[in-house]
Parts: C-alpha cells; structure tokens; sequence
C-alpha cells in the first residue's frame, strides 16, 4: 500500500489528454411512497435536481480531483446542454479550457436518471450515435495532434455515440504510440479491432461477455481470465483490466501475470461512474510511469469510494488515503 500512496502523492505531476464522448449527466432526486392511479409505477416527488459531467467529462473531472492537470476534447450541438457542460467542464478543468467541438446536426449526449430515495427509477436518454466523419472529423483530429504531444497519457472514453468511429478510435491509439504515449480505453461494442495496441483496455463484465461471444459472471474470476487473454491475443491487445462491480477487478499484463484485486467498498449503492474512476486512476498512473499493478490497486481502492455514493461520483485524495489505509 506505501507505493500506492506513493504513487496517488505523485499525480499532480500528470499531464493527460481525455478523448472520446461526452455527455451530461442529470440527477432528479425525491421520495416516492406511493403508485400511480393511471400505471404501475411509483409517483416520485421531486426534492433536488444536478447535473454534472459525464463520459469522457467525469473520466476528467476525476483526473482533475485528483491534481492530474487535463486536457479534454469533446463533441457537442449546438444546445444549451452544451453551455452546461462548457461551464462544468472550465470550473473542473480549471485553468485549463475545455475544447468543444459543435455539430448543429446532433444533440449534446444526456442522460437522465429519477432516483428515489437511493433507487434509480429510471433513465432516459437523449443522443445521436452518427460517427463523426468529414470536415468535423479533420478539425478533431487537428486539435488532437496539436495537443498530443504536451501529455503523458491518453483516456479514450468509448460509449458508442459516433466519436470515437473505428477509423477515428485507430489514427488516435496509433498517433499515440507514435510518441511513446500510453493510451487507456473505456471500450464499447463487440469489436475491439479499432482499439488495437492500445496499453490498458478497460472492459466491464459485460462487455468482456459481449467481445467474446459467451456470457460471463463476474463471480467467475478464472472464466473472466481466460475470456481476457482470448481477446487480448486477438487484438493485440498489451494490458486488460476488467471491472466487476463489487466483486473488484481482475488485471491481466502482456508478461502473462493474473492479478485478481477486490474492492473495499463499505456498501455498494451506484456503479455508475465507477468505470470513469478506474480509468482515470489508470491513467494517471501510466502518466507517471507508474507499474500498472500498482495503479491498479490504487484505481481498485479509489472505486471502492465511489461506488459506496450515490450518482456519478469522485474519489478525492484524502478519500482514497482512507481507503487504502
């Protein structure tokens, strides 16, 4: 534990560079206590609303808790989403500007969810999975090359709304490699050939069952392992760290290692936002130079806090020392 805490002390020193989909998450909260005369369904009084970043913006919000400094590049409409996640993103950011990209052609991402008490009720969506392709995409991949070569690692936040399109998800992992820098994916679909030679990819449990074809239980460390390696070696693949929820991860090295690391959550109330955090705590961690497994106990600990919150969440520093203490 000395040299993850080590390691979570030596953040401040990061440069990392967030690719990918972004996204606003919206939080209604209230009671419920009773159904409704006209369906089944709970009449939910309404007490609080939030918004905050999500996708690729919660994967740099977590970054930037964490004195990670970050660069974001995002896609957006023309909306007032967008100015909402434009403000969110500068105030997190800080001092570093966010750079949105506008297509009038889609809405910014958003995700609505209506929570009871702790209880998602339900979610709903509002989003344009078209790629992201002609003169919008050239102009994405200027500002990317511009930016690359100030960073020390890339997070590639895959959740299948048009911008990170095979052609896209391939030039960005090579231009990276081309400078030594360290990519991550949070990855999405089951065809992982795009994300080939990336460092570290990111798959939960479902996803992993999705890419190889066969349904897994993130119970089943040994079967996860196997499913990890087959899709490792088919797309060439470095490093797989698998996300299993309350169950923890599993982190698979190109030397071969299995490395099975649970978590430490208290209580488990929301998962959502638990992948961003993992991924962002990998990243910095390769952004230091940092051994993955180290980064990995480290990024384990650090879900263990966000998922015992409700909605998409953080882990501060002091919180993680908790944690790890």
């Amino acid at each position: 534990m000395t040299k993850a805490l080590e390691l979570l002390a030596r953040f401040p020193q990061a440069q990392v560079l967030c690719l990918g989909d972004l996204m606003l998450d919206r939080y209604i909260y209230g009671s419920a206590d009773r159904l409704s005369p006209e369906a089944p369904v709970p009449i939910v009084r309404v007490q609080s609303r939030k918004i905050m970043p999500g996708g690729l913006g919660n994967v740099a919000k977590n970054l930037a808790t964490l004195g990670v400094k970050v660069w974001a590049v995002g896609l957006v409409g023309d909306d007032g989403p967008a100015e909402d996640l434009r403000l969110l993103m500068k105030k997190a950011l800080d001092p570093i500007e966010p750079i949105f990209l506008k297509d009038p052609r889609r809405p910014t991402t958003v995700k609505t969810r209506l929570i009871a008490g702790i209880q998602q009720v339900v979610r709903y969506d509002e989003e344009s999975d078209a790629f992201l392709e002609g003169s919008l995409a050239e102009l994405y991949q200027a500002e990317v090359a511009r930016i690359l070569p100030q960073v020390k690692a890339v997070a590639l936040s895959d959740y299948g709304k048009g911008v990170l399109s095979p052609k896209i998800a391939s030039w960005l992992i090579s231009q990276a490699q081309s400078l030594n820098i360290p990519t991550v994916v949070d990855p999405k679909g089951a065809d992982y050939s795009p994300y080939r030679g990336a460092t570290v990819v990111t798959p939960n449990c479902q996803e992993l069952s999705l890419a190889v074809g066969r349904p897994l239980k993130k119970t089943d460390p040994l079967a996860l392992a196997q499913a990890g390696q087959e899709l490792m070696a088919r797309h060439d693949l470095k490093n797989l760290v698998i996300t299993r929820s309350e169950e923890g991860m599993t982190l698979l090295t190109e030397s071969g290692k299995i490395h099975h690391l649970p978590t430490r959550a208290q209580a488990v109330y929301d998962v959502s936002g638990a992948g961003d955090t993992v991924m962002g705590v990998l990243t910095a961690a390769l952004a230091c130079g940092a051994d993955l497994l180290v980064g990995a106990v480290l990024a384990s600990r650090a879900a263990g806090v966000v998922v015992g919150k409700v909605g998409t969440a953080v882990a501060t520093p002091e919180e993680i020392r908790g944690s790890v203490a």
